[in-house]
Order: C-alpha cells, then sequence, then structure tokens
C-alpha cells in the first residue's frame, strides 16, 4: 500500500494491512463498537501477542452528556471550527479524543495494568487510517512490533475521501 500520503509516520517504520475478516481485525472492530466513546470518528485496537489478543480499547471522548456529544457528532468540533489538521491539538475539543485516550495508547495502558509485557506485539487498529505522533510513540516506547491497519482504510475512513463511512 505504497503512495498513502499519512499526516505522520515515523522515520523506519510502516504500516502493514490486512482485509476486513482478518480474525485480529475484526476483534479491533468489535473493540471500537463496544469501547469506543468518540462518536465522530470511533477507532478500537487490539495487541496481540503470540496469536493471542492481549489487550483491546477504544479512543475515549470526554464528553458524557448525550446533548453535547449528539452536537459534536452533528459537526460542532472546536478543531473543525478552527480548521485544526487531523493528529492536532486533540485538547482544544472535549468532543475529541485526546491522543492520550485513543485506542492505540489506551491498549498499551492496559495491557501494562494488567502486567503484560507489550514487547513484540503487533496493534491491529479499526476505524482510522494512520496513527497520531503521539500513538506512535507510545507505541514504539512500549515495543510494539508491527501496526496493522484495515486494507482501503484510507478510503473508509478518511474524512476527505469521498468513500468515508464514518457516521454512516
Amino acid at each position: 500500500m505504497s503512495g498513502i500520503a499519512y499526516p505522520y509516520m515515523p522515520e523506519g517504520r510502516t504500516v502493514k494491512y490486512v482485509a476486513a475478516h482478518d480474525r485480529f481485525m475484526r476483534a479491533a472492530e468489535d473493540a471500537c463498537s463496544e469501547l469506543s466513546t468518540e462518536h465522530q470518528h470511533p477507532t478500537g485496537a487490539v495487541l496481540v501477542k503470540d496469536a493471542s489478543v492481549i489487550s483491546r480499547a477504544g479512543n475515549q471522548s470526554a464528553l458524557k452528556n448525550p446533548r453535547l456529544i449528539a452536537l459534536h457528532k452533528s459537526g460542532w468540533c472546536v478543531r473543525k471550527l478552527f480548521k485544526i489538521p487531523t493528529g492536532k491539538k486533540y485538547w482544544l475539543c472535549p468532543g475529541c479524543a485526546s491522543s492520550k485516550n485513543h485506542a492505540e495508547s489506551l491498549a498499551i495502558r492496559n495491557a501494562r495494568k494488567k502486567g503484560i509485557d507489550t514487547v513484540g506485539a503487533d496493534l491491529y487498529l479499526w476505524g482510522h487510517w494512520w496513527c497520531c505522533r503521539p500513538c506512535w510513540d507510545a507505541m514504539i516506547k512500549a515495543g510494539i512490533r508491527d501496526v496493522y491497519l484495515l486494507e482501503g482504510s484510507e478510503w473508509l475512513f478518511n474524512p476527505k475521501s469521498p468513500e468515508n463511512i464514518l457516521g454512516k
């Protein structure tokens, strides 16, 4: 899947892609639907080590009030208002999951809380087409080996793509 212009990619790292029927990608999709509270751009992640899911998470929004959630979901987002690029300044909008509450970072923290070693694990991410710098930094620090995204995620989960399925 070369030629994709990711907003961020650390030097020496790449992303791998798997089909929607891959069992770990399905597990990441399940984590998204069960655990994500970020309604504008829900994502789910699973950490896999030795062919087993060792941790799962969904990104988390700071908003808990149903009216505020609906307002944010309808497009009232501080970051959008100020045209903040994707992957930047999540702290400006309480409806957007801050990078510390992204699925990737939460999956790592959840594993650590259980005393599970993440070195050499792989991360499968459903619901996004790239990983932001803070998430990459957390994954690299945790010793995550490979990051897997869904085939076609650069269209399906990119809000700028006419084929995106976000919010549908």
